[in-house]
């Protein structure tokens, strides 16, 4: 089934299966939900409720998607509860989607589960996405993330129109938590939304970093690149009325405003009226915030793995990748930010350096490669570093139960990055292959250049480089 977003289908099957109860933070947005989502249910984690967390799309597996007490589901609990959720359907002649069979799945595995506490990721939009089906009276609180450009074909084609789709998951009488945003129009549109709904809306501040001198550079001139150091930072906590210190490990300035807004939403679910049956005031402190932030695991956004030259060889050299899912002009500019301030760090300024790009785009009108390839292609860089930037274009696994996904072919691709990077050394996997990363990966390898490998440009693509980091270890 194509989507077609619509409650109409997962609210009569909803009907059926077993009622879900279970206290839920629902986040929309564009970029930032999976983060907040991640350090939302870390922060609650550590201070030692039973958690369930959905976010979408699956990384590795659709077990990936759903999390119980910090575990990813197993293959027996999701596939006993989803054969359940199939069976009724079938029985009751309704029709559904992929992704809202999942969502119901989830639902059943939260609940049976006895979690303390959900934190859901809505998929795509908020008024229409499957995981709004959830009732009113579980909603804890609403969140909503950086809004931007995407999905303009379900979703509207300005940020205004996004913005009402997104802030649509807000409830009557539950409060609402809006991030740190670019376009100033999402503040006024979300406002607008929350109070004709009876809402009670909040806005958050960005976390404050803590100045630390050379964060980021390679251990000495001339050595391979380096992971940077969790950052030190600073938080509001307005319910404890006081500030928290805490080392954030997932990098890139956007998640500064990522932490504030996670740390606003714990703060109103300790302290809000309605939120009282949660009793959480006793469970979360200071002390578990900073340990949730500081424990936050989130792969494919500014993840950097070591991998062998060789693939399977654990006795040949390693090099340093940068997994980032960025798909959209938006996540591409913060890609591009964060390598140019990573590079720019490196010591000494005179350094030859190569940037290896392996890229993989999603086909998705009116989005263009173009438009998600120019913040990336050339890099920004210092005039004092010499950079040598070399790509490769590939396609990249279909996701499983998503058959409308598809990838650019890599002729496509290579067009597109000759017109933007012409002097960049270039491989290109086969039109019809979906199976190229590990060649890409064994050409980047042969640079002989300190070098950075970036792989970017889809979430799927990050997938299949998880995978491939798998059948290394």
């Amino acid at each position: 089934m194509s989507i077609d977003l619509s409650l109409d289908r997962i609210q009569r099957l909803y009907r059926f299966i077993q009622p879900y109860a279970r206290p839920t933070i629902h986040i929309a947005g564009t970029n930032g939900k999976g983060s907040v989502s991640a350090l939302t249910s870390s922060i609650l984690a550590a201070a030692g409720l039973r958690v369930g967390r959905f976010n979408s799309p699956h990384l590795v597996s659709i077990y990936d998607c759903i999390y119980v007490n910090d575990r990813e589901v197993s293959q027996q609990t999701y596939h006993s509860s989803r054969d359940e959720v199939e069976r009724i359907a079938r029985d009751k002649l309704i029709e559904v989607s992929s992704f809202e069979m999942l969502v119901l799945t989830a639902l059943l595995i939260f609940e049976r589960a006895d979690v303390e506490i959900v934190v859901l990721e809505v998929g795509m939009g908020g008024r229409l996405d499957a995981t709004n089906v959830i009732p009113d009276e579980v909603v804890v609180l609403s969140a909503l993330t950086a809004v931007d450009l995407d999905h303009q074909a379900f979703l509207g084609n300005t940020v205004a129109e996004i913005t009402k789709e997104k802030a649509s998951i807000a409830r009557r009488g539950k409060p609402f938590v809006l991030g740190p945003q670019k376009h100033p129009e999402v503040a006024e549109v979300a406002r607008k939304v929350v109070r004709e709904v009876g809402g009670d809306f909040f806005s958050a501040s960005a976390a404050l970093q803590v100045p630390l001198n050379d964060r980021i550079h390679p251990e000495s001139p001339g050595s391979q690149f380096q992971p940077p150091s969790p950052r030190p930072i600073e938080l509001d906590i307005p319910c404890f009325g006081t500030r928290v210190k805490a080392l954030l490990p997932l990098h890139g300035s956007h998640q500064l405003d990522n932490v504030g807004l996670s740390a606003l939403i714990i703060s109103i679910a300790v302290d809000h009226p309605s939120c009282s049956s949660l009793r959480l005031r006793d469970r979360v402190t200071t002390e578990a915030i900073a340990r949730g932030i500081a424990n936050v695991s989130w792969p494919g956004r500014l993840s950097f793995h070591s991998i062998h030259s060789n693939l399977g060889d654990p006795t040949s050299s390693r090099f340093l990748v940068l997994a980032d899912g960025a798909h959209n002009p938006a996540s591409s500019t913060t890609l591009s930010n964060y390598i140019t301030e990573y590079c720019n760090s490196l010591a000494p300024s005179n350094a030859t350096i190569t940037l290896t790009y392996i890229l993989s785009l999603s086909h998705s009108p009116p989005k263009t490669p173009l438009q998600t390839l120019s913040p990336l292609l050339p890099p920004s860089l210092s005039p004092q570093l010499t950079v040598k930037v070399r790509v490769a274009v590939l396609r990249f696994t279909p996701p499983e139960g998503m058959p409308w996904v598809k990838s650019v072919p890599p002729s496509i691709l290579h067009s597109v990055v000759q017109s933007l990077c012409p002097k960049a050394e270039w491989w290109a996997g086969d039109d019809d292959s979906t199976h190229d990363l590990p060649a890409a990966l064994q050409w980047a390898a042969s640079s002989p250049n300190p070098q950075l490998v970036v792989v970017a440009g889809s979430l799927y693509l990050a997938a299949d480089f998880y995978r491939v980091l798998r059948a290394e270890i």
